[in-house]
């Protein structure tokens, strides 16, 4: 088990684009560390470049908070159909202390993504692991739920991110 440190907003590497993963043994070691790491924070997803890794990887178990763990891995994820229905609620980021920001996401998503092994694989996601899935993705693309605020919300965040 290795817990690694989480970069914290407002680290310039959480601004960066991704490159691609590979399904590799390098790829397997980091996603069981990332793993590691969004339990031992308490958190329900985790992207790679939160470790410092700026590669297109991301962690997330939506239910192990409330059922059992269901890990899940996504390399090079990215999403080819988004619901025109949309949720606006709290979102909380390991890489943006003390913040909660109210996000506006689609609450269906279709993922598309390449397994460990190198398969490709597909699914439709709902609810709050859409959600997670969403917010994972920014971070692949150096985008913080910040962003997603207006300049009014975002400025009381940026505070409460300091203390």
């Amino acid at each position: 088990m290795a817990v690694l440190p989480v970069l914290q907003w407002p680290d310039p590497r959480l601004r960066m684009p991704c490159g691609p993963a590979a399904a590799d043994d390098a790829t397997r070691g980091l996603a069981r560390d990332m793993l590691d790491t969004m339990y031992a924070a308490s958190g329900r997803g985790l992207a790679a470049p939160q470790v410092g890794v700026l590669t297109r990887v991301f962690v997330m178990d939506a239910t192990w908070k409330t059922a059992a763990h269901t890990p899940e891995i996504f390399l090079n994820p990215e999403i080819i159909w988004r619901s025109g229905t949309v949720a606006t609620g709290p979102e909380g980021c390991l890489s943006i202390a003390h913040v909660l920001a109210e996000v506006s996401r689609a609450t269906e998503i279709i993922l598309r993504w390449l397994t460990l092994d190198g398969a490709i694989a597909a699914a439709k996601l709902t609810g709050f692991r859409a959600i997670c899935a969403q917010h994972e993705m920014d971070h692949l693309d150096g985008i913080l739920t910040l962003d997603r605020l207006s300049p009014e919300a975002r400025a009381l965040a940026e505070v409460e991110a300091q203390r």
